[in-house]
């Protein structure tokens, strides 16, 4: 009888991910931490009620999107492509400009039936768009291999939502005292602040606004 003979296996290389990592990863992921944090900080705002955390939370989110512009000037400077960049890239700009201007929202007083219904809206508006840009890329893309336009706006511009968030915190209406009142209808409530995150969604799945990629 023989005996069956196996290939020599590899030995195991520890962190093999990490070694993939190009600099405009760890760049990407800074993006991604800065976005957890402003959610983060948004949840400690509400169990202590202390202000100094949602002012932490507004100031991650210039952060996050500093990181996400330079995340792509430096993968060009380097001239190294990752295997992972486009991916990590859309799973950050998922949390920093999706989940935490939504947490915001709730944060600071968005909180009716309506209210969040309106905010889940915004972050499948979000995950969607990413997606079909890391779909549609590729045709949208010139000879040079460069996006021209975006269809529908990055889901960056959701930062001026926080610009707006912290207006409000500011200038105290934010709670009780939400800036533009709510809606009593029925049994449910709405708080008409609540609808540039409606506009903001709609616009990120636009196939007719068509924005110029700087």
């Amino acid at each position: 009888m023989t005996t069956e003979q196996h290939p020599a296996r590899r030995p195991r290389r520890h962190f093999s991910m990490i070694r993939t990592f190009v600099l405009a990863d760890f760049v990407t992921l800074g993006n991604g931490f800065a976005g957890a944090g402003a959610i983060l900080s948004a949840m400690q705002f509400l169990a202590s009620g202390e202000r100094g955390w949602l002012w932490l939370a507004f100031g991650l989110m210039p952060l996050a999107l500093l990181l996400d512009f330079l995340d792509g000037r430096i993968a060009r400077w380097r001239f190294k492509k990752s295997p992972l960049g486009a991916d990590l890239d859309s799973l950050a700009d998922v949390i920093s400009f999706g989940m935490a201007p939504a947490a915001l929202a709730f944060a600071v007083g968005m909180r009716g039936a309506l209210d969040v219904a309106v905010l889940l809206y915004f972050v499948a508006c979000g995950i969607s768009r990413l997606a079909r840009f890391n779909v549609t890329s590729a045709e949208l893309a010139d000879e040079s291999g460069k996006v021209k336009y975006f269809e529908g706006t990055p889901i960056p511009t959701s930062l001026a939502l926080v610009m707006v968030l912290a207006v409000a915190t500011w200038n105290d209406r934010i709670g009780d005292t939400l800036l533009g009142g709510v809606w009593e209808l029925g049994p449910v409530t709405l708080h008409p602040l609540v609808l540039l995150y409606l506009a903001s969604g709609s616009a990120m799945i636009s196939k007719t606004l068509r924005i110029p990629k700087i």
